[in-house]
């Protein structure tokens, strides 16, 4: 039995017309190749039925019924059977095996010419831990430096089925972006090639890996610049593992549950030949905000998979140029909304935690206090994160008071309407340069025409300055700049006394 046959049987009977192996895709005729991972059940054992999608007269539905959802994603791979009731389901999968994920959109839930366009989906493999949510960028870039070359997921485009215009990130190692048309088949094939047991301090075999999730966003293109419109989202629990070794673990897994009681047997969820993903919040769109989408083309031609590998050592996070602009950061306002917040947190490169700070409103971020934001986002984030909210300034390494000499003649320099009052000046790199610059900055003169900077030491002595003079200045020293002319060159002395 097919694909198609085995979902028609488990009560998606819109699936048989139009959307099953009678596809004229040329790469539909090399999808009996990987027949073994396809959505098709075992001898002797009849599929789950998948309620919420099966095709009911809209009249026949009770009202208090939810709604049947215009998109399901379905990932073909076998569910544990050792997951209890009321929790998430859990697949196994093996590290680099291409899996068979079906796009599906039900038709008779309104006009099909809505769907006349192309949609978008991004799929993302990203942490279920909630303490390795709060590292995940440090997670990554580690195990991108562990990995050279190499991506956590990846699209097996020679199977894939109705897969347009697919888009790998190098800067995003975990997503994958494609196009396509939910009025045609649409079969996805996907490999992770991150296994569970790299993210824990003990790597002696996958049943003590973290789990992961696997993430389907789906997106309406909108006109000219505006965001895409968000359509659904929907993901599911999974764990990596090392070749044949997710086979093994479901056989362990089963035996296990054969071994116990009728009673024991209860507890625990029935196994599915296929997984469905579970509908959930959407995840934090990076271009959400007055920024441009920084995800371009990265591929063009299905057959261009494998030529990023050379690329795809970027170590820069994702959305850092949102800060780039040279404007300054202005401060959250204790009013903002949940989607003012989250774009605040974009524009100062914390999207990664966007998704656990997901329903916080400008005045719940505020309300944190420092030990808060280090518990949430590390030692390092978390700090930067305390200091960016609260607007805290940058402390200078050097400080110094220097005013004008008022005394001097009038054709000597140009005039500063400020001479008299002493004036702050910062200073960071503690050179003589810097400090030059500072100077004719506040004595309005050309920096090129300062010469020489001189210091009055004991008994009037005059030292010249050079960086090491400078380096042990004393911070909040009060100077009076005395600006001698000089010719051959023509130019200035400053004096500090």
């Amino acid at each position: 039995m097919g694909d198609s046959q085995a979902l028609a049987a488990a009560g998606v009977p819109w699936l048989s017309g139009g959307y099953g192996r009678q596809s004229q895709s040329p790469i539909g005729e090399g999808m009996d190749k990987a027949e073994s991972r396809r959505c098709s059940p075992p001898p002797g054992r009849e599929s789950l039925p998948l309620p919420y999608l099966k095709q009911e007269e809209l009249h026949n539905i009770p009202s208090s019924e939810p709604p049947c959802p215009a998109f399901q994603y379905v990932l073909c791979a076998a569910t544990s059977p050792a997951v209890k009731q009321q929790e998430e389901t859990l697949t196994y999968l093996n590290q680099g095996q291409s899996y068979e994920v079906q796009m599906l959109c039900n038709p008779k839930l309104g006009d099909t010419t809505q769907w006349a366009r192309l949609l978008k989906s991004v799929v993302r493999v990203v942490f279920h831990d909630r303490r390795l949510q709060y590292t995940e960028q440090q997670q990554l870039d580690g195990w991108r430096w562990s990995r050279p070359g190499d991506r956590i997921l990846d699209i097996d485009v020679p199977l894939s089925v109705g897969v347009i215009e697919p888009q790998v990130l190098p800067s995003q190692l975990n997503t994958v972006e494609f196009h396509w048309d939910p009025t045609k088949r649409t079969s996805l094939f996907l490999q992770v090639h991150c296994i569970s047991t790299e993210f824990t301090p003990r790597k002696k075999g996958g049943e003590k890996g973290v789990p992961f999730r696997l993430q389907i966003d789906t997106f309406r293109p909108s006109d000219k610049e505006l965001p895409p419109e968000h359509l659904h989202s929907a993901g599911c629990l999974i764990k990596v593992f090392k070749p044949k070794g997710a086979d093994r673990k479901l056989k362990t897994d089963r035996e296990k549950i054969e071994k116990q009681p009728l009673h024991e047997r209860d507890k625990y969820q029935a196994a599915s030949e296929t997984t469905v993903f579970l509908e959930c919040s959407p995840w934090p769109d990076p271009s959400a905000g007055p920024h441009p989408p920084l995800s371009p083309l990265a591929l063009t031609s299905p057959h261009a998979c494998k030529l990023l590998s050379t690329e795809r050592l970027c170590s820069s996070p994702p959305f850092a140029l949102d800060t780039l602009g040279g404007s300054p950061a202005e401060d959250l306002s204790p009013g903002a909304s949940i989607l003012e917040t989250q774009q605040w947190l974009h524009r100062h490169r914390f999207s990664s935690y966007c998704r656990m700070l997901a329903n916080f409103t400008g005045t719940d971020l505020l309300k944190l206090t420092r030990r808060d934001l280090i518990q949430i986002c590390g030692a390092a984030d978390g700090i930067r994160l305390f200091n960016t909210l609260r607007a805290r300034p940058i402390r200078h390494r050097l400080t110094l008071y220097v005013a004008q000499e008022a005394s001097r003649q009038e054709n000597e320099v140009p005039k500063n309407p400020d001479s008299g009052f002493y004036q702050e000046i910062s200073l960071d790199e503690l050179s003589v340069v810097e400090l030059k610059g500072k100077l004719a900055e506040l004595l309005a003169l050309p920096a090129n025409q300062i010469h020489r900077l001189f210091h009055q030491g004991p008994g009037g002595i005059l030292i010249l300055l050079g960086d090491q003079v400078v380096q042990n200045l004393k911070d909040e020293s009060y100077f009076v700049a005395v600006v001698k002319k000089v010719q051959n060159p023509d130019g200035y002395y400053l004096v500090l006394t």
